[in-house]
């Protein structure tokens, strides 16, 4: 049996903490790393429910891709939702840790993962972060490479829903640009609208990102760029992904009895409406 903190440096050993950006908050969020690892569960959000769920299946270990804990807590008022799961995490002795922006960055993690997923080939970062302390390969954020569909956009808007299984996605296209081909796609996972001028400059004939806002919509349209916004969940494929990593890891090593448990909850808060029904 091997305890929460020999994952935890295994893990930063392919996803580094000097990967995340400087605003970020990753690492571990809550508990004793140093008990027991027996049942650990794989998960986008840790939200209340998702705590509940933790609680109910035994967990001791949650690995999260989005922090719990951007913002210091200005009290531990228990009626607040938020400070009730933290008392609840604490009550059943539930580490909780998360690797955000350095899993988006990190060669085989979040955007390689949402390329894959894409088809993409013959990829490369979108923008370049530098060199990764622990391998010394060239890391980024974000991938561009091919994509080997003829579809224009629409019809690549309506592949990416079903691929990644959204009820709808927002589709930014200048009307002028209807009938292009979709031959170049970037791909970052969460808010990317910051760098869809990497995007346009790598040229890209599509990029998928998640949270992009009605000024930025604009400038995309301005630059020729089809968007397509699925929105930020789209990152739940980590669940999967990391439950598979760990797993590799576990047939390499020897004592790595742990249980592996991916969460099955969907804590996407959006639902598309359309003409008054839910889409």
């Amino acid at each position: 049996m091997i305890s929460g903190t020999t994952l935890i440096q295994r893990f930063e050993q392919f996803a580094s903490p000097q990967l995340a950006e400087k605003w970020d908050h990753v690492g571990l969020q809550l508990g004793d790393p140093d008990r027991p690892l027996r049942r650990l569960m794989t998960t986008l959000d840790v939200r209340p429910e998702i705590v509940a769920e933790a609680i109910d299946q035994r967990v001791d270990f949650i690995f999260a891709h989005h922090p719990i804990m951007f913002h210091p807590a200005q009290n531990l008022d228990t009626r607040n939702p938020q400070n009730q799961m933290y008392a609840d995490l604490l009550a059943h002795h539930i580490t909780v840790y998360a690797a955000h922006t350095n899993l988006d960055t990190a060669n085989g993690g979040m955007n390689d993962w949402l390329a894959a997923k894409l088809g993409l080939t013959n990829c490369q970062p979108l923008l370049s972060a530098g060199t990764d302390p622990i391998s010394g390969e060239a890391v980024g954020m974000g991938r561009i490479g091919s994509f080997n569909g003829q579809m224009p956009p629409r019809e690549f808007a309506n592949y990416c829903c079903r691929l990644f299984g959204v009820q709808g996605l927002r589709l930014i296209n200048h009307p002028a640009d209807e009938h292009k081909e979709i031959h170049r796609v970037a791909v970052l996972g969460g808010a990317g609208q910051d760098f869809y001028a990497n995007a346009v400059r790598m040229g890209a004939d599509a990029y998928v990102t998640g949270d992009v806002s009605y000024h930025f919509a604009h400038d995309m349209v301005a630059n020729h760029l089809t968007v397509v916004d699925p929105g930020h969940h789209i990152e739940a494929i980590c669940e999967h992904q990391l439950a598979a990593l760990f797993r590799s890891w576990q047939a390499a090593n020897a004592g790595w009895d742990f249980t592996i448990v991916e969460n099955r909850l969907n804590t996407d808060p959006f639902t598309f409406v359309v003409d008054g029904k839910e889409g």
